[in-house]
């Protein structure tokens, strides 16, 4: 193998001719589409097991992303390599489930050893390959020619844009079934409780929020003085005034502290939380989601805030912080 040394223009200029012929390739597998692609979704659509993808070398390297992004937005499904499958793992794939067999050639010999026996069993096979005529095509109930002029490897052997084609069609299939099913941000949110949307769309102030011991409270009469040091030991930068029967009457902050110091002849001694504490203030009730109260906090400008129950009783508070570490803002 000899070493070629190009200029960075010619290496920009290789680059964009890759790109570009795989985007062309693209389009012109859209343009094609017709009722076999129908059919297609029909039959994954209608599956009432799971969806098995299965291919070899880097047709099963794309099955695989095909699979992972099936299961995760509502269509049940995994990727089985076929070589694995002679071998005992064909016992994993049941009548119902719907076989999507993928090969550039269609003429690879792992899925065609395994695809009449799942036919007899009666297992549905969709095939998408590179060539209409291929055996794999032919036994298919379904078929999808996902075939490209050439790949944009200059010797035309490295699939490169005849794998891009196939990606881009299970993507095309994947986004038909999710609408078909009406899967929603919440319905992705719960199949990624640990990326950044599954906690935007499914955490609540519940989970958030201090409680008991931690919670910063006051009573109306007391001084200011003595919400202080309430303050200074919770941490919140807010304490809440509550009455008797632990509903709230009012919320004193860091902010209110620094008015209060501002325009008040009165000392700190002398000033009550009734003297200088904001009344009605901006809450949240329990289970309300942790981003709409984000949402609210940024838009009043406030940083801490207090949550209720049904019947207005103060339960827990939380603030900017917490959002943060909880990986909301």
């Amino acid at each position: 193998m000899n070493l070629h040394t190009f200029t960075d223009q010619e290496i920009l200029e290789q680059a964009q001719s890759v790109l570009l012929m795989e985007a062309e390739a693209i389009q012109a597998l859209g343009s094609r589409l017709n009722k076999d692609f129908v059919a297609a979704h029909h039959l994954l659509i209608n599956c009432q097991g799971r969806v098995v993808i299965s291919g070899m070398g880097k047709s099963g390297h794309i099955g695989k992303k095909i699979a992972s992004s099936l299961a995760s937005t509502g269509t049940p499904s995994f990727f089985m390599h076929p070589a694995e499958a002679s071998h005992g793992d064909l016992g994993m794939i049941l009548p119902n489930d719907v076989l999507v067999a993928l090969s550039n050639s269609g003429e690879s010999e792992e899925l065609l050893t395994i695809v009449p026996l799942l036919k007899r069993r009666g297992t549905k096979v969709l095939s998408i390959t590179g060539n209409s005529a291929s055996r794999l095509a032919q036994i298919a109930d379904v078929h999808i020619n996902a075939g490209v002029e050439r790949e944009a490897c200059p010797h035309n052997l490295a699939p490169t844009t005849s794998t891009t084609a196939v990606l881009a069609l299970g993507d095309a299939l994947t986004v038909t079934l999710l609408r078909a099913k009406g899967f929603s941000a919440n319905d992705f949110a719960r199949t990624h409780p640990g990326g950044s949307l599954g906690k935007r769309l499914l955490l609540s102030v519940n989970e958030i929020m201090h409680t008991g011991q931690e919670l910063p409270v006051n009573k109306l009469t007391d001084s200011l003085i003595t919400a202080l040091k309430t303050m200074s030991e919770k941490a919140l930068g807010l304490t809440a005034i509550v009455d008797e029967h632990n509903t709230l009457l009012g919320i004193f902050t860091d902010g209110d502290l620094r008015r209060t110091l501002e325009k008040s002849a009165l000392t700190l001694h002398e000033l009550t939380m009734g003297d200088v504490m904001t009344i009605n203030p901006i809450s949240v009730y329990s289970g309300a989601l942790a981003v709409d109260a984000a949402e609210l906090m940024q838009s009043k400008k406030i940083f801490g805030i207090c949550v209720l129950n049904d019947q207005k009783q103060l339960i827990g508070a939380f603030n900017m912080h917490d959002l943060l570490r909880a990986g909301i803002v």
